[in-house]
């Protein structure tokens, strides 16, 4: 018995030492120049974004039912892709090693990447739940606020594979998401204060408000997203 345990134990110590193994000859391999595999899924999950705010633009440029039916649909097919992107990218981080930013925050990128574009299409969802009688230009800002966070992602995610060289121009995005969210939290504020003012019907007052709170909604998810690059910067700078 005692034989028997003493050669188990050396089978796992042998097995252990083989993982060991394979991760350092990943991780040699990771240093040895390979381009990180998740910044272009990244960068492919922004594209998404890109794609989703630019529909929702068009859809409160508009107070036809049938438009806003078509941009919902253009929405949710990004946010579908969006959501085969996230689960490709998890595979992938179990199988590369990733030398520079953390499996963790790749993943958390990833998810805030999801968040914002799940915000998107719940604004969407927004104005064809409420059927609202028209679209105030407050909503309309917020659209294009959402939209330009949309596009700062898009041009930080290729950045992120090497953030020593792109540092400097992350942050000039990390800062105008930052600018955009406190724009749109602006807007939001007053917006609110117009409605609750100027609109006497009550069920209309519920139906601007839940809209605009979508959008504005959406903004803090790209901030979210912002601050955790961040954070990644000062961690590995």
């Amino acid at each position: 018995m005692k034989n028997y345990f003493l050669s188990f134990c050396m089978r796992f110590a042998k097995y252990i030492l083989s993982l060991e193994t394979m991760k350092i000859l990943r991780f040699i391999r990771g240093l040895a120049g390979r381009k990180p595999a998740y910044a272009p899924m990244l960068t492919q999950q922004a594209t998404f974004l890109v794609m989703a705010s630019d529909v929702l633009c068009r859809m409160v440029d508009t107070t036809d039912a049938s438009r806003w039916r078509q941009c919902e649909k253009e929405i949710k097919a990004c946010e579908v892709q969006g959501d085969a992107l996230l689960s490709e990218l998890h595979e992938q981080l179990y199988e590369d090693i990733v030398s520079a930013v953390t499996r963790s925050d790749i993943q958390t990128i990833s998810m805030n990447i999801d968040e914002f574009m799940d915000g998107i299409n719940y604004s969407a969802k927004s104005i064809m739940l409420y059927m609202p009688q028209r679209i105030d230009q407050p909503v309309r800002d917020l659209a294009q606020y959402i939209s330009s966070e949309a596009d700062a992602i898009r041009i930080m995610m290729p950045l992120l594979g090497e953030l020593k060289k792109n540092s400097a121009l992350i942050h000039v995005q990390c800062e105008r998401i930052t600018e955009l969210e406190h724009a749109a939290d602006d807007a939001y504020a007053e917006y609110i204060g117009e409605i609750f003012t100027n609109e006497s019907n009550a069920i209309e007052v519920m139906k601007y408000k839940n809209i605009v709170e979508a959008f504005e909604a959406a903004t803090d998810s790209a901030k979210k997203l912002s601050d955790n690059v961040r954070n990644i910067l000062l961690r590995y700078m």
